[in-house]
């Protein structure tokens, strides 16, 4: 069972059901798409290191090319019935980079690749 209290999203969060019943491979879903400076994005992430039972998840990322990142940051992911999700802030207009890892310094990057977005300038 989850203890939505640690959570900011309630267990009935219709946004979060709509994004999982999407199940984009890998398990990662950002929502809304096109992302764009100065908006809050969300997060959904229920990928390999969810489904291996994660009893923490992190995001991992950063601003600018696929194999030049700044800004970078770790970000914790809150448990939610639907998988680990976070809203954040947008804060460059360049390409916006992140992977997962979790308490046990486990990652999901994406088979190396990472995954990263184009910020839409509006």
């Amino acid at each position: 069972m989850v203890d939505h209290r640690k959570s900011s999203f309630a267990a009935t969060d219709e946004r979060l059901k709509g994004m999982r019943d999407a199940d984009y491979y890998g398990g990662v879903v950002v929502d809304p798409m096109p992302v764009t400076p100065g908006e809050e994005i969300t997060f959904l992430y229920y990928g390999l290191l969810a489904n291996d039972g994660a009893d923490q998840v992190y995001m991992h990322c950063g601003y600018g090319s696929p194999k030049n990142w700044n800004q970078t940051k770790d970000i914790r992911l809150e448990r939610t019935a639907r998988g680990w999700a976070k809203t954040i802030p947008v804060e460059d207009k360049d390409r916006f980079n992140f992977c997962f890892k979790d308490s046990a310094d486990n990652w999901d990057n994406n088979n190396g690749l990472n995954w990263t977005f184009e910020i839409h300038n509006g």
